[in-house]
């Protein structure tokens, strides 16, 4: 028996769109001979649909999609083909209520032949949960080629005594989960312990399905993959590209089959590869084909537009130098030279008179002064993007979200999107260092220029600035940043591991005065297990403070 797992790019709410890739993708798994061509979770809504699972009409539309794509497949000639595609359906609750439900249904011959309906839909707070009914004992097994399969999704395998645990070992020939499991650094491991877990427990192989592509602040990274029953992989798909992976279950009785598999990546390769998607999918979903945004020959601004460059293709970046009178020759020869390694469309438009006509008016000093020339940067881009369509992208990192180290409204902070929200300052450096590593391997010229690297990082707003006037050094910021943010240490803790206690005590109070700044930031993509505005969110109006 041939199965095919088909890890595509989805767009939530496009249900024709989403339709249509199943087609396309089944019609591939045919021509290579599959009996199954599984697909991810909701596939067919496209994941997660949050509260658009909660309208009845988005539901209706949902299953009349999908009753025309059976007919379609049948009528593509496809009918014999046993299509596992996820979708959203409902059922009745106990008070009489039509919820949503999390669907894996099987098409075959023009029907919907079988349904399972998962006990509770993720809303995605993480994983808020619509809870429908509370039985568990619900299990799926369908029968494809003669073999009986195991269906369950996503955090089905993550349950103990879950609806795997209701299946008797040798009941199934394999096990098949459909996933949305957004990426997160770290967390293939973690995917295939579990599955190697669930393989154990049913003591067949398991074929792991996952969505691939980016939806506003997710990144589904694919990387399905087939696991045995004693936790050997025996095949696994490429990371970050749609891609049909095909495996024969052996016959009964006889030992598993491998099939292809790829080299893992690297960790930053990984990082660099997941904002380069979500940066990807959040333009082309949203109807935009170019971003512009402010070129300061800085590390940040340098990585934002090489990733640019990468998503949509650098003739599609807008870079902008905007220079004050404070800014230094070996910037803006930075963000020329940047420019020019990324084949984008650069401009320099000076802010010095645009300042000078506010300061006319209001005759600012210190940090305000040095303010409003940050906020004439982000009014110049977004006048840019009014006029001529670009998605503004902001270079801010985690590090300074983290400690509110940014302008509100400037160039670095304004925009539709953040590539580098969920990415500290270190890795920035580190990410900037691969993709020029990468260039290098590859015969290639760095897109991101060596100064731009090495130089100290500053904002440029008044003579001599660094980073480091404000802050700590980047290596021990992020250090205390992780503790306090990620692992959720508080100050006792902090001093007990050794760091000295005028760093922690200025670190936290910025980072606790800075939570309407991230409250404003604009999307990014999750890239660790803790992202800003999706995973950890603090009142803004609070007097509490680490004691």
């Amino acid at each position: 028996m041939r199965i095919a797992a088909a890890q595509v790019d989805t767009c939530v709410g496009d249900l024709e769109g989403n339709a249509r890739l199943v087609l396309e993708w089944t019609r591939r798994a045919a021509d290579a001979g599959a009996d199954l061509v599984v697909f991810p979770e909701m596939t067919l809504t496209g994941y997660p649909i949050e509260d658009l699972a909660l309208r009845a009409s988005f539901r209706r539309a949902a299953e009349a999609t999908l009753d025309r794509l059976a007919q379609d497949l049948a009528a593509a000639g496809l009918g014999a083909v046993a299509v596992l595609v996820g979708s959203v359906g409902e059922r009745t609750s106990a008070t009489g209520v039509r919820r949503p439900t999390n669907d894996a249904v099987l098409l075959r011959d023009g029907r919907v032949e079988t349904r399972y309906a998962k006990h509770h839909l993720p809303n995605y707070g993480v994983f808020d949960e619509f809870r429908i009914f509370t039985s568990g004992d619900e299990i799926c097994v369908v029968e494809v080629a003669g073999r009986r399969l195991g269906v369950v999704i996503c955090e089905d395998i993550w349950q103990d005594g879950g609806p795997v645990s209701q299946m008797d070992a040798n009941e199934v020939a394999a096990l098949v989960v459909l996933n949305g499991s957004p990426f997160e650094e770290g967390k293939g491991h973690v995917r295939a312990e579990l599955a190697a877990r669930r393989a154990a427990e049913v003591d067949a192989p398991v074929v792991y399905v996952n969505l691939v592509g980016g939806q506003d602040d997710l990144v589904f990274d694919g990387g399905s993959f087939v696991v045995d029953r004693d936790g050997t992989t025996l095949a696994t798909a490429p990371q970050f590209v749609e891609h049909l992976l095909v495996w024969d279950l052996a016959d009964e009785g006889e030992p598993s089959l491998p099939g292809p598999q790829v080299p893992p990546l690297g960790a930053d390769e990984e990082t660099y590869r997941a904002v380069v998607l979500g940066l990807a999918g959040y333009v082309r979903k949203n109807g935009f084909r170019s971003v512009v945004l402010g070129v300061s020959g800085g590390i940040d601004s340098a990585l934002t537009a090489a990733i640019a460059a990468d998503a949509i293709g650098g003739e599609n970046v807008v870079g902008v130098s905007m220079p004050s009178s404070f800014s230094s020759q070996h910037s803006k020869d930075d963000a020329a030279d940047l420019a020019a390694r990324l084949g984008a469309d650069y401009r320099v438009q000076p802010i010095a008179s645009m300042v000078d006509a506010f300061q006319e008016q209001l005759a600012l000093e210190g940090v305000a002064e040095e303010n409003l020339q940050a906020r004439v940067r982000g009014v110049i881009l977004m006048a840019i993007s009014n006029r001529e369509g670009h998605l503004v992208i902001a270079p801010g990192n985690k590090s300074e979200l983290a400690t509110g180290y940014a302008t509100i409204y400037d160039a670095g902070s304004i925009g539709g999107f953040a590539p580098l929200k969920d990415v500290d300052k270190s890795r920035v450096w580190a990410l900037a260092r691969w993709r020029n590593d990468h260039a290098l391997d590859r015969g290639e010229i760095p897109p991101i220029p060596e100064s731009s690297i090495t130089k100290p990082p500053s904002a440029e707003l008044r003579p001599g600035q660094t980073d480091q006037d404000s802050l700590p050094p980047y290596d021990l910021l992020d250090e205390v940043l992780d503790a306090y943010v990620e692992h959720a240490e508080g100050r006792a803790e902090l001093l007990a591991r050794g760091y000295d206690e005028a760093v922690v005590d200025r670190v936290l109070q910025l980072v606790d005065r800075a939570e309407w700044k991230r409250r404003q930031y604009p999307l990014g993509p999750k890239v660790t297990a803790l992202a800003f505005g999706r995973d950890r969110r603090l009142p803004v109006t609070s007097r509490w403070r680490e004691p």
